[in-house]
C-alpha cells in the first residue's frame, strides 16, 4: 500500500478521489464501489445496515475493500449508540448520547466509546460519525432528539469531549456533529432545508460551544450539518456549501485543524435543491475535505467528475485538493490505517459499563411512590415498534422487548406489539386486553408526541384501565407533553436490550433509579 507522504506524486484524479467517501448496496463489494476504488481511487467507504451482518462479515468486508486500494480507506459508520447504530451483531450497543446525559458519568461515557471503538477497530471499521455535539433544546426537533446529550450546552461539550477522546483513544477517528448545530430545528434535513435563526450572539453561546471544545481538546474531524444560519451566512447557503461558515467561523474563527466532511449529498436538503454533483463542487470549494455521497453510483460517478472538471476549469483550485489530501492523508497516518486493525477488548467488560450506564441513565420523571411493582401483579406490556425505517432508523426485530425483560425479573407478562402509528384494529385490541381490569399496565411509547394515533391511545388507557398506569417512552423523552395525566412517567431514551432490561430493574426495585432529566420536559425542569 502507499505510504502517506506519496500522494504528492499522484495525479490529479487520484487526489481527488481522497476526497469522496462513498457507499453501495450489498454485504459484498459490488463492481460498483470496486471500480470507484480502481478507476478513481477513492478515500473511504461508509457502512450502512444493508452492507452488515454480525462482525465476522464485517472483518471480511473490510479486507476485501482495503486489499482493493492502492491507500488505506476510511470505513466509516454511524454507531453512536442508543437507537443509531448499524451493526448489532457481535459488538456491544452502547447506550446512546441522550441516556448518557441522563447518566452524566464523564468516565463511563469515555470507556463506553474507547471499548465500541475498539471493538469496530478490531472489525476494520476505523472511523464513526459520532458523537453528536448538537444541542437539542427543540422538543419538536423530528432528527437528532435522543441523539444529543440534552439541552445544556456546556454538559453536551463535557460528555461529548468525553466521547471523542474515548473513541480516538480506542483508535477510532472521531467525526463530532452537524456543525454548526442541527438541534433547534424542527425539520429533517434528510428531507428539506432547515433554517436555524439565531442571532450570531445566542449561537455562540449555545451552538456552538460543544463544538469549541471539541475543537480545543484535538478532536479529528468534523461534518458539517445542510442547515441554514442567516447568522453566519446571509445568502441563504447551507452550512455545508457556505465558505463563511466552513473556511471563515470554523477554520479561521474556531481555528479547527482537522478533517472537515460533509454530511450525505444525496439528503433531500442538498439533492433536491443545488444537487449532488454541483453540491460536491461547492462543499469542496467551501473548505470540505471529505464528501460523502451515501448511496447512488450514478450520483457518485457524477460528483466526482464535476469536481475534476471544476479543477480543470479553474474553478477550484488544486491548491485547495492538495490541502484537503494532505490532512486526509495527515489523519490516516495519525489513527494508524497504514498499520493495519487492532485486537478486540473484553467483551464482557464492555457490556459491563453498556449494563452500568444502562442503569444510571433510566429517569423516573414522576410517579415514584408507584414502584416498585408487586411481586405477584400480572403486567400487560404495550410495546410500540417502528415498522419503517427512516434514513436514521433501519429498522430490525427486537425480541429482547419489555415484557421479555420483565418476564426476566419474574413477572407474569402479557405483551401486546402496535405499529408507531396504531391501527384502530391495534387500538381496540389493546384497549379490550386492559378496560376495567387491574394489574399494572406499561406503555413503552415510540416518539408518541410525532403520533396521534399513539398519544390517543396513551391517554385512553389512562382514563381506562382500573390499576396501575405506567408510561415509559423508549425514545423521545418529550412524550409526556402529549399525555400530561398519566400517573407514572419514566424515560428510557431508547429501546434497545440493556436499557430495557435496565428499566425492568427500576419497575421491579432491583436497580434505584438516581438519573435527572438532561433536557426541561413540559413542568420538569432539565435536572429534575
Amino acid at each position: 500500500m502507499a505510504q502517506s507522504n506519496e500522494w504528492r506524486q499522484w495525479g490529479l484524479k487520484e487526489k481527488i478521489g481522497q476526497l469522496f467517501m462513498c457507499g453501495f448496496p450489498g454485504t459484498e463489494p459490488d463492481e460498483g464501489i470496486l471500480s470507484l476504488i480502481r478507476d478513481y481511487g477513492i478515500g473511504g467507504v461508509v457502512y450502512f445496515r444493508r452492507n452488515l451482518k454480525d462482525a465476522a462479515q464485517v472483518a471480511a468486508l473490510s479486507e476485501r475493500l482495503q486489499q482493493a486500494a492502492g491507500t488505506p480507506l476510511f470505513l466509516s459508520i454511524d454507531q453512536e449508540g442508543g437507537m443509531v447504530v448499524r451493526l448489532e451483531e457481535g459488538v456491544t450497543v452502547m447506550p446512546g448520547a441522550m441516556a448518557q446525559g441522563a447518566a452524566d458519568d464523564e468516565k463511563l461515557t469515555f470507556e463506553s466509546a474507547k471499548l465500541a471503538a475498539a471493538e469496530l477497530r478490531s472489525i476494520g471499521v476505523n472511523m464513526n460519525f459520532a458523537p453528536c455535539l448538537d444541542v437539542n433544546n427543540n422538543p419538536r426537533n423530528p432528527v437528532i432528539g435522543v441523539r444529543s446529550f440534552g439541552e445544556d450546552p456546556a454538559q453536551v461539550a463535557r460528555l461529548g469531549t468525553a466521547a471523542v477522546e474515548g473513541f480516538q483513544q480506542g483508535g477510532m477517528v472521531a467525526v463530532a456533529k452537524h456543525f454548526p448545530g442541527h438541534g433547534d430545528t424542527a425539520s429533517d434535513s434528510h428531507y428539506e432545508l432547515p433554517v436555524v435563526p439565531h442571532d450570531k450572539e445566542r449561537l455562540d453561546r449555545v451552538e456552538l460551544v460543544p463544538f469549541r471544545k471539541a475543537i480545543e481538546r484535538g478532536v479529528d474531524a468534523i461534518m458539517t450539518a445542510h442547515v441554514v444560519f442567516p447568522a453566519f451566512e446571509p445568502d441563504g447557503v447551507p452550512a455545508t456549501l457556505s465558505p463563511r461558515i466552513l473556511t471563515g467561523l470554523l477554520r479561521e474563527k474556531l481555528g479547527f485543524k482537522g478533517v472537515i466532511v460533509t454530511d450525505c449529498m444525496e439528503m433531500n436538503a442538498i439533492s433536491e435543491t443545488i444537487g449532488v454533483a454541483r453540491g460536491a463542487v461547492q462543499a469542496i470549494k467551501a473548505g470540505a475535505d471529505i464528501v460523502l455521497v451515501s448511496h447512488r453510483l450514478d450520483r457518485q460517478r457524477a460528483a466526482l467528475e464535476a469536481v475534476l472538471e471544476a479543477v480543470h476549469a479553474g474553478e477550484i483550485p488544486e491548491s485547495r485538493i492538495d490541502d484537503a489530501v494532505a490532512r486526509i492523508m495527515a489523519l490516516k497516518e495519525k489513527r494508524g490505517l497504514f498499520a493495519g486493525n487492532g485486537k478486540a477488548p473484553d467483551s464482557a467488560a464492555a457490556a459491563e459499563v453498556a449494563r452500568k450506564l444502562s442503569e444510571k441513565a433510566v429517569t423516573l420523571v414522576k410517579g415514584r411512590s408507584e414502584l416498585p411493582l408487586p411481586a405477584n401483579e400480572p403486567v400487560t406490556v404495550i410495546w410500540t415498534e417502528a415498522r419503517a425505517g427512516t434514513e436514521v432508523i433501519e429498522v430490525i426485530a427486537q425480541e429482547w422487548t419489555l415484557g421479555a425483560a420483565l418476564s426476566a425479573e419474574g413477572y407474569a407478562v402479557n405483551e401486546v406489539r402496535v405499529g408507531t402509528q396504531p391501527t384502530k384494529e391495534e387500538a381496540d385490541s389493546v384497549l379490550a386486553s386492559v378496560d376495567g381490569k387491574s394489574g399494572t399496565v406499561v406503555f413503552v411509547s415510540y416518539n408518541a408526541g410525532f403520533s396521534p394515533e399513539q398519544s390517543g391511545l396513551i391517554r385512553e388507557i389512562s382514563a381506562r384501565h382500573g390499576g396501575r398506569f405506567i408510561l415509559a417512552a423508549g425514545r423521545t423523552p418529550y412524550d409526556l407533553l402529549e399525555n400530561p395525566g398519566v400517573p407514572v412517567y419514566i424515560c428510557a431514551y431508547e429501546n434497545k436490550p440493556a436499557m430495557m432490561t435496565a428499566l425492568a430493574g427500576v419497575l421491579s426495585g432491583r436497580v434505584t433509579a438516581t438519573a435527572r432529566l438532561p433536557i426541561t420536559v413540559g413542568d420538569y425542569p432539565r435536572g429534575s
